[in-house]
């Protein structure tokens, strides 16, 4: 926009990526109060150069905070992909966002769920799965819910290597983890096109104070 200075979002692998991170002293506490961080989440909505997009994700902490009531205020959300590890303190986090999102008040449409450390799979022994977590707690809360089990991600050490080298695993396509982030964008762009072919458009939330 012209005469307006906006933030430049990183580029890598045809994504552009913008974080809070980018912005604080890595070593020390962010000590923001919600006022605060929602005032940055703001800022790297709208003032970013973000071009055209194909798809706009935003990763949010778990819980239902200030930042989640302030996004579903500033943007129509298209849908909710809520992320939970198997163990059932997880799967109670996840619940409550799953709660919030179908609120009669939001009404966010959840386009499935993702199990995240699903198992351990060791680099030496690639065909076994050892359920560290527990065994399948998302997919029996997906089944239970009547949304789709979008991806199981095991616990494999290239993961984390990857992610320190800044070389996701996504990119190694003819590896299993890199295989199950595939797999797991193809199955958001299929159910988010069936929720804009099936649903109407998603409204922002307005809140009444009084």
């Amino acid at each position: 926009m012209e005469g307006r200075q906006l933030i430049e979002p990183v580029e890598k692998y045809g994504v552009k990526l913008l974080s809070i991170g980018f912005f604080v002293n890595p070593d020390t506490a962010t000590l923001w109060r919600g006022a605060m961080a929602t005032s940055a989440l703001k800022q790297l909505i709208a003032d970013a150069n973000w071009g055209e997009l194909d798809y706009f994700i935003l990763d949010t902490p778990p819980g239902t905070s200030d930042i989640h009531l302030t996004l579903l205020q500033t943007l129509s959300i298209t849908g909710a992909v809520i992320v939970s590890t198997p163990q059932k303190v997880a799967l109670a986090d996840a619940r409550k966002g799953i709660d919030m999102y179908s609120n009669d008040k939001v009404n966010v449409p959840i386009l499935g769920l993702v199990e995240n450390m699903a198992w351990f799979t060791p680099a030496e022994l690639p065909e076994n799965k050892y359920y560290i977590f527990g065994k399948e707690g998302c997919k029996a809360l997906a089944q239970e819910l009547h949304v789709p089990l979008l991806a199981q991600i095991p616990i494999v050490q290239s993961i984390c290597d990857n992610g320190d080298a800044g070389t996701p695993a996504a990119t190694n396509i003819d590896s299993m983890t890199g295989q199950a982030f595939i797999n797991l964008a193809q199955a958001v762009v299929t159910v988010t096109n069936l929720r804009n072919k099936e649903k109407p458009k998603t409204k922002i939330v307005h809140v009444d104070n009084k």
